[in-house]
């Protein structure tokens, strides 16, 4: 289980197949996120008919809603969910940030104020391996502690260091073989800083590895040198997922820095507040144009939207508040990224990704292409040394 097979490079861009218990994923890929045992407006059915590979779960939100026990006796979140894939779960680090103003870190975990009812929850590296357990996860998470940005260098160095005692600690109480565990390397956007997360890492072995403590506030300058950096030291034989990342523009960009795997919220909250993704930016379909389109919002696009309703008929129905616009967005732009990432390994097969990217990046950027791009495009000539 957990083999990590490369099949073809182009430039530090691979493609690989990575095996879990619940089947081969190819990757690189984008996996949607159901926070909440479900991915917002769209039915296991649809998620495998638009090509999604592999799911995310929360272990925050699952263990104080429903529960974790409840998911078990399902037999776990396929169960649950009636999706048969894979399924990874968030360890409940990135709520350590995310609910700063309703939480207490200690060395032995973090008090959290339930967002639910105001209790305190008590989530340790044990406690949240154990949930991950029960919610019957392919791959899980170790429980760590994401800086919010911007942070001083001296907490976000104490930080890593906790987040590497925490992963002793998830590797001890972890009990399932047919689950792996990723290590996250940490260390902000500070190159010295995510050196040290990775020497302190990497001896751990883990079955793969994440880049955490990004795109939590930091420019895309900032960001992607730091991807860069962590990307290019992570073993070859393992996967490498960038967390919380999947504008269209960071898929690409980190695809060509060598990451295989990347998760966001981001197509289905764009899909409800009425955006839909496509090659030349996003599409406002609150605006007027599209009420008068005859057009699907994207000709080349093969997903249930685009190949039944047009530009003007979801615009009505955004105005009209009806349910459906949203899902349908949302459909769609869950199956651009998978159609991107497609295309990306295709590129990466004919040995032409960084064509490909480039004139991808052309067209999505209407000919103003940011510097922060070609330079991902291009890392061996991004920095001097």
């Amino acid at each position: 289980m957990f083999e990590f097979t490369v099949q073809a490079r182009s430039g530090r861009a691979r493609t690989a197949q990575f095996a879990t218990p619940r089947g081969t994923v190819q990757t690189p890929m984008f996996m949607p996120v159901g926070t909440q045992g479900t991915v917002k407006g769209i039915s296991p059915q649809e998620l495998t008919e638009i090509g999604s590979q592999m799911i995310l779960g929360n272990t925050y939100h699952l263990m104080l809603r429903p529960g974790e026990a409840l998911v078990e006796a399902h037999g776990g979140l396929p169960g649950f969910t009636a999706y048969p894939g894979p399924f990874l779960t968030d360890s409940g680090g990135f709520q350590v940030m995310s609910l700063g103003h309703m939480r207490k870190i200690t060395e032995e975990g973090v008090v959290f104020k339930s967002h639910l009812d105001g209790s305190l929850v008590n989530l340790t590296p044990e406690r949240s391996v154990q949930v991950q357990e029960a919610l019957g996860a392919d791959v899980i998470m170790a429980f760590d502690e994401c800086p919010p940005f911007p942070a001083e260098r001296e907490y976000i160095r104490a930080s890593l260091e906790r987040t590497i005692r925490w992963l002793e600690r998830c590797l001890t109480i972890k009990r399932k073989s047919e689950q792996a565990l990723f290590a996250i390397v940490q260390g902000g956007i500070h190159e010295d800083l995510r050196q040290r997360s990775l020497d302190l890492t990497l001896p751990f072995g883990t079955p793969g590895f994440a880049i955490g403590g990004l795109a939590v506030g930091e420019s895309k300058e900032e960001m992607f040198p730091a991807v860069a950096f962590t990307a290019e030291r992570l073993p070859e034989n393992k996967p490498r997922y960038l967390m919380g990342v999947g504008h269209p523009e960071d898929l690409v960009a980190g695809i060509a820095l060598g990451v295989d795997m990347f998760d966001c919220v981001y197509p289905t909250r764009t899909g409800r507040f009425g955006y839909a993704l496509t090659d030349v930016g996003r599409l406002n379909m609150n605006s007027s144009a599209p009420r008068r389109q005859l057009e699907p919002i994207d000709p080349e696009c093969d997903c249930y939207a685009c190949r039944h309703y047009t530009r003007a008929y979801l615009a009505h129905l955004l105005r009209a508040e009806e349910m459906l616009a949203p899902r349908m967005l949302s459909l769609h732009n869950l199956r651009y990224l998978h159609r991107l990432v497609e295309r990306a390994r295709e590129a990466i097969s004919r040995g032409q990704f960084t064509e490909w990217a480039t004139e991808w990046g052309d067209t999505y950027f209407k000919g103003q292409t940011p510097e922060w791009f070609r330079k991902a495009l291009h890392p061996e000539t991004a920095r001097p040394d």
